[in-house]
């Protein structure tokens, strides 16, 4: 006899105009493939560094944020090797039950140091970093405003923070001071990048100073693609400009210059302890491995060497020289991010994958990270790079056009 409990009842199914979710998800990849939109990921086979194993094939690398060269470096390998001796490769609890180790405090000190600035807080991300931030300092009554090209992490925090969010446009000063004139929001937070990081230009962070102090406002700075390649000894945006407010808290990334991984935020004391207190992508996950931090103090004493930052610089220069562009068009960057800019998607992917051919990674990038139209190839110069890398991509460049 059937047990009337084991009858297995019909699935629901879709309506017939209505199409499953498999299927919606489907048709989007296939319009976002026929735009020249859909993204692919290449699996790199070594360390990161100017040249690369990827996919089976040696290449040129000019798609890595490490502006430094820093990322494989023996000092920091060997000084990893030892915080994992000491501290195991997990730090096994959140900053504030028992993830907090030696490391992570002292590197917290350093980079308050490196900057300049009374307090540090170490982030697992960048990402992270600003969310907490911006959540934590801004809320319903407050009103945040952002540049226009921005990254997508502060527009992000900004719309999650449910205050007031205004965006500018692009290093549009006159159009901010009109924005926070008019606001009467209680407390008032501008965000943006310091370096733009598909554009390479860098915020005119004097200025920027100047409205905040005008409109009693906060500012927070996204250092990430500035600090260890801007400013004396490698100390960023701030740096280069000679620029101290108590109005400014400062994000940079760990991953990028400083060639290892996870972000701080630094600023004054009582502004830290907040987040030590409110930020809920610090207080809510569990701490970065403390052997990162070892290996990021030791990235602090290589990050100061100038050497790098010439080197680099000379590369730029380089680069900007020998590019002799008919159609396409190299934006105004004194930064390692050069983008040139090529403007329809397959054009950008074209050149992208004929770079290839030729033994060059440079990425075509494409919106909704750019805007419609100015599709690109951006290019990002390391100080383990050599002038013949350089010689090399700007002849395949020129012989594109």
């Amino acid at each position: 006899m059937n047990d009337p409990s084991r009858v297995t009842q019909p699935a629901l199914s879709e309506s017939n105009d209505r199409p499953s979710l498999q299927q919606a998800l489907a048709a989007e990849l296939a319009d976002l493939d026929s735009r020249g939109l859909k993204r692919h990921r290449r699996v790199l086979e070594s360390s990161q560094g100017a040249r690369v194993r990827v996919d089976g094939r040696e290449y040129v690398a000019f798609c890595s944020n490490d502006y430094l060269g820093l990322a494989a470096h023996p000092e920091l390998i060997e000084a990893a090797r030892e915080g994992a001796a000491r501290y195991g490769v997990g730090a096994g609890a959140s900053h504030l039950i028992l993830g907090h180790a030696a490391a992570h405090h002292e590197l917290e000190q350093r980079l308050a140091a490196f900057v300049g600035l009374p307090r540090a807080l170490l982030f697992a991300t960048g990402y992270m970093a600003n969310l907490g931030v911006v959540t934590a300092l801004a809320g319903r009554g407050d009103a945040v405003f952002g540049d226009r090209l921005n990254h997508a992490s502060l527009n992000d925090a900004a719309i999650l923070s449910r205050a007031d969010f205004r965006r500018y446009p692009h290093l549009d000063l006159a159009a901010l001071g009109r924005l926070l004139a008019a606001s009467g929001a209680r407390r008032k937070l501008v965000v943006t990048d310091a370096v733009f990081s598909m554009d390479g230009d860098i915020a005119p962070l004097p200025e920027l100073v100047a409205l905040c102090e005008r409109h009693d406002a906060w500012l927070l700075l996204d250092d990430a693609h500035g600090f260890g390649v801007l400013g004396a000894g490698g100390g960023g945006t701030a740096a280069h400009f000679g620029v101290s407010s108590p109005r400014l808290i400062y994000m940079a990334t760990l991953g990028k210059a400083a060639g290892v991984f996870g972000a701080f935020v630094a600023g004054g004391a009582e502004m830290v302890e907040a987040l030590v207190q409110r930020a809920r992508p610090y207080v809510y996950t569990t701490a970065a491995p403390p052997m990162l931090s070892a290996a990021l103090l030791k990235s602090l004493e290589l990050v100061r060497d100038e050497e790098r930052r010439r080197h680099l610089r000379g590369l730029i220069a380089l680069l900007r020289g020998r590019l002799q562009l008919r159609r396409w068009r190299l934006a105004p960057s004194s930064t390692a991010i050069q983008p040139l800019i090529i403007g329809a998607n397959g054009e950008a992917v074209a050149a992208s994958e004929a770079l290839a051919r030729e033994g060059l990674l440079v990425p075509a990038i494409r919106p909704p990270t750019v805007p419609h139209g100015t599709a690109r190839l951006r290019i990002s110069l390391s100080a383990a790079h050599e002038a013949g890398d350089v010689e090399h991509l700007a002849a395949a460049l020129n012989a594109l056009q």
